[in-house]
């Protein structure tokens, strides 16, 4: 059994169901770097990138004209699954009467006025393209309006591919990560110069302890967290965590920016915010935002965001508030607010269901694994043997996942879904998701599958 540091890069089998497929990818390798344009979606997880042709309701359908159902749902932008009919006719409304003006619009007014209503603490936005701009925007504001330099993020988080941010967020060996009250800063990419993340502070998640001593001296800017670890499968935060965080923040001037770019929209009309208590100074959103078209956004109070203003914390961009994506989000937002948040509920059911399924069957089927879930997200967690000695049962933090998460097995088990027509990300760092598409009947045969599959690792063990 590899280990977890190790590289993953052995290659599937192409059968002859793909060869479509095999044929596009070996187009794709001459013109695009790995044959795609984004790894996680290339070689190194799938071997065989899976190219897909259309999507409808919780199914896609690849070149071939394999059926699956999704469980990736485009990494969690898609909260209404593919093709959803409301939102076709928007985009073909919309499109008809231009699809950009870089002019003020109604639709960002009414889209950033629904916005306000549903989350905890905002009363201003500004939208941009992706979560990784929201972010960029984000942290130049604390620092415009603090006068303070210094960011602190944590361990495990990830806030898309801006340089300042990309420190810890890909799994190391456990040796790797120094000591958990003054973790060694580990850039997750090269081209990054020891400049760019020089303001950077890195702190173990959870930790309140080293926040305060890193908050103490006031040179602070801004805090940077994710609500919930949804870069390293799913990890809930402490009881009580986060509440704490905003407290600690406030205490010491600085600015607590909460990352909902992958939470927004997904767990409750207010985001994890509301699910957990709790107001940020700044929040992010993008991916579900948009329900599957490109769009994010800024938000906080009006004396932080005021900041923005007449670009004194410069913020532009030909491609901000697109009438598609605006568009877009504004009927995704009400369809998920319709019937008092019906569909938010039904989510959450779903995703408890399929996260106890799945630990059930794979357990059963012989495989020591374990699953957590925050409503409609959630991830199988393979353990290693050093877990299963260790009696573990929950995987707490970005240590914990670097050092009892069997990521090799995981992707094994991943491409066996695969094959039997379950469509998810190979990386035990991302997560699975339920869609407002998905159905009762969808998940118990996810289920089943899984037992499958589980059992199809024995086998080849």
């Amino acid at each position: 059994m590899r280990s977890d540091g190790e590289i993953l890069n052995e290659k599937v089998l192409v059968s002859g169901e793909r060869a479509l497929s095999a044929a596009w990818f070996e187009r794709a390798q001459l013109v695009l770097v790995e044959g795609v344009s984004s790894p996680s979606r290339g070689p190194v997880n799938y071997g065989l990138p899976v190219f897909m042709a259309r999507g409808s309701g919780s199914r896609i359908f690849d070149v071939d004209g394999n059926e699956y159902l999704d469980l990736m749902m485009g990494y969690g932008a898609l909260v209404h699954g593919h093709a959803h009919p409301v939102l076709l006719d928007v985009i073909a409304r919309t499109a008809s009467a231009g699809t950009m003006f870089a002019t003020a619009s109604p639709l960002e007014v009414e889209l950033a006025e629904r916005l306000v209503e549903v989350t905890p603490g905002i009363e201003q936005v500004r939208f941009a393209n992706t979560g990784t701009e929201a972010v960029m925007v984000a942290v130049r504001l604390a620092r415009g309006l603090t006068g303070r330099r210094t960011l602190v993020k944590f361990e495990g988080h990830y806030h898309g591919w801006y340089d300042a941010v990309l420190l810890n967020g890909h799994p190391v060996l456990p040796h790797q990560l120094g000591d958990p009250h003054d973790p060694i800063p580990i850039p997750d990419s090269s081209g990054l110069t020891p400049g760019s993340y020089a303001d950077t502070r890195v702190a173990a998640w959870g930790d309140l302890s080293t926040v305060e001593s890193l908050l103490s001296d006031r040179s602070v800017a801004c805090v940077l967290t994710e609500p919930l670890m949804a870069n390293m499968g799913v990890i809930p935060p402490p009881p009580g965590f986060l509440p704490q965080l905003a407290e600690l923040c406030r205490r010491y001037g600085t600015l607590l920016i909460v990352d909902e770019t992958v939470t927004g929209l997904r767990l409750a009309p207010g985001g994890a915010q509301q699910l957990y208590g709790m107001e940020a100074d700044i929040v992010t959103f993008g991916k579900a935002l948009g329900a599957g078209l490109p769009v994010a956004a800024v938000a906080g109070r009006t004396e932080v965001m005021s900041g923005l203003s007449w670009g004194r914390v410069l913020h532009y961009g030909t491609q901000n508030a697109p009438q598609l994506g605006l568009a877009v989000a504004r009927a995704s937002l009400e369809l998920l607010l319709a019937d008092d948040g019906k569909a938010f509920a039904e989510m959450r059911r779903r995703g408890d269901r399929l996260a106890q399924g799945l630990a059930e069957a794979v357990n059963e089927a012989g495989v020591t694994a374990i699953t957590q879930n925050v409503g409609p997200m959630l991830q199988l967690f393979m353990l290693t043997d050093e877990a299963v000695a260790a009696g573990v049962t929950e995987i707490k933090d970005f240590r914990d996942f670097c050092r009892f998460c069997d990521r090799d097995r995981f992707r094994r088990f991943a491409l066996a879904m695969i094959e039997r027509g379950v469509y998810l990300s190979p990386s035990a760092a991302l997560h699975s998701i339920v869609s407002t598409q998905t159905t009762d009947a969808d998940v118990e045969f996810a289920i089943a599958m899984a037992r499958e599959a589980a059992q199809s690792l024995l086998a080849t063990t």
